[in-house]
């Protein structure tokens, strides 16, 4: 059962096959067996929503969705009414919102049950899950290892199989990275195709709502019922509803891929290079023709992002002072002293460091010399794309630059920085991008994921998916799961 797509356990439930309550069972059991070694969920339902149970199995008995009766969970920073929404934060560990995320609105109206909420970096700050409030989550492939950040849990818990889809959110790669770390497929929609309601935010200019699942069909379906305008999300697109074509064949004719031959020649892991250039290959094989491309300002994108993420992230998260929102410090005599003091509890080191950096940015006489020059060069890096578009159709290149490291191994915070080096530019331009798995390493680190990111134009996720979809078609390497969690 754990093994099934999306749509085999919809022709199971739609036959009588199964229940909706024997299926999400399955799930649920797997959840609790498992969520004590791999640290994915910081909140596990009591037990399963009857009424969500009850609204799934009715949507199924007239025909309505292929989503009804999914199991899936959401990254902890979607509200969700009547369970805790804690962002991996002590600031929130308490906080139970009143109303629901549109993310989780609309999956639920298309009958997907909701285990439970997934463990994440620290209100989404972090490349490897170590920054939780809750504790590092550990990497199915390799406990000892992290499973990338800041969606993490929801990658951890896809890999062991205790849901077979979870909602993440990427700013500068927090879907792609950990679903290359822990072999899954997830991709970050075009920014504004899906809405960001609900969602506490991060940096909003760059955070956006995705999917992980085992394949990319998997992830289409989900993402297609998330798309869509919503009048409660200033930036969400008008033209943002879409639906989900799956390919008939697996031919990629007159398809033009683009390669930035650079970022892949100067890899260091040299079965990252090996497994990226026979993936590109087999899509080569597979009818696509092969296009070298340059994104001359790509490598301004590491410096730009950590001045403009952390200047909005400085202004977003100002709102948890321990009065309006998030966690109040006690035995404190002054407002100045309670605003101090309870930031200090509430917020971990990463956070508190991006608060300063961001701040910094911001000041007076810091503004135009940092961000400011941090905007131009998120233009330049715009542009760079616009043009590589104008000869490709979709771009092909490096999630990491690095398999699953071990926890505790990037202890600076430039080292962990870089590992988005390969994410952040297509973030910077706000265009549709996915991982999908393409083989292992197999170095003296072991048997460890790597994945292949697919760059799209703006709002043609229909085109990156489709490729991966094809590429899954006559692979198995996202079919792989971890021999302790088989």
């Amino acid at each position: 059962m754990i093994n099934l797509t999306i749509r085999q356990m919809a022709g199971l439930l739609a036959e009588k096959s199964i229940s909706v309550q024997e299926l999400n069972g399955v799930f649920y059991d797997r959840c609790r067996a498992h969520n004590a070694s791999t640290n994915a969920l910081i909140t596990l339902n009591d037990e399963l929503n009857a009424a969500e149970i009850l609204h799934a199995q009715q949507a199924i008995d007239v025909g309505n969705h292929w989503l009804a009766g999914i199991p899936l969970v959401h990254k902890d920073l979607f509200c969700t009414q009547g369970i805790k929404t804690t962002c991996g934060s002590n600031m929130l560990a308490n906080f139970i919102s009143p109303y629901n995320a549109t993310v989780v609105d609309r999956l639920g109206q298309a009958g997907m049950v909701s285990l439970g909420k997934a463990n994440m970096d620290e209100f989404a700050m972090g490349s490897s899950n170590e920054h939780s409030a809750f504790g590092p989550v550990g990497n199915p492939w390799d406990l000892t290892r992290v499973p990338g950040g800041s969606s993490g849990g929801s990658a951890a818990a896809v890999a062991a199989r205790m849901v077979p889809v979870a909602t993440g959110s990427d700013t500068g790669g927090s879907i792609r990275q950990p679903a290359a770390l822990c072999g899954i497929t997830g991709i970050k929609p075009s920014y504004g195709r899906v809405s960001r309601y609900g969602m506490v935010a991060f940096a909003s200019s760059l955070d956006q709502a995705g999917v992980m699942a085992v394949s990319a069909d998997d992830c289409a379906l989900v993402l297609s019922a998330m798309s869509g305008h919503d009048p409660l999300d200033s930036t969400s697109a008008h033209a943002s509803t879409w639906a989900w074509e799956k390919p008939q064949d697996t031919e990629l004719k007159d398809l033009k891929v683009g390669v930035t031959r650079a970022w892949i020649d100067a890899l260091e892991d040299p079965d990252i290079k090996q497994r990226t250039w026979q993936a590109i290959e087999q899509l080569q094989d597979q009818g696509a023709q092969i296009i070298d491309i340059e994104l001359p300002h790509a490598d301004l994108a590491v410096s730009a992002y950590y001045v403009l993420a952390p200047a909005e992230c400085s202004s977003n998260l100002s709102r948890f002072d321990g009065v309006r929102f998030g966690h109040q410090a006690e035995g404190v005599n002054d407002l100045e002293s309670l605003y101090r003091q309870s930031r200090t509890e509430g917020f971990g080191e990463e956070v508190k460091k991006r608060i300063m950096i961001g701040a910094w940015a911001l000041s007076s006489g810091y503004y135009d010399a940092y961000y400011l020059q941090a905007q131009k060069v998120r233009r330049l890096i715009s542009n760079d794309f616009k043009q590589a578009f104008a000869q490709v159709d979709v771009i092909a290149c490096p999630v990491s630059p690095e398999t699953a490291f071990e926890h505790g191994a990037k202890a600076d915070g430039v080292s962990m920085y870089q590992a988005d080096q390969f994410t952040l530019p297509a973030s910077l331009a706000g265009l549709p991008c996915l991982s999908m798995p393409i083989g292992f390493s197999q170095g003296q680190n072991g048997r460890l994921p790597i994945g292949l990111q697919l760059v799209g134009r703006y709002f043609d996720e229909q085109t990156i998916l489709s490729v991966a979809d094809k590429y899954q078609q006559t692979t198995d390497h996202h079919l792989q799961l971890p021999e302790a969690f088989q």
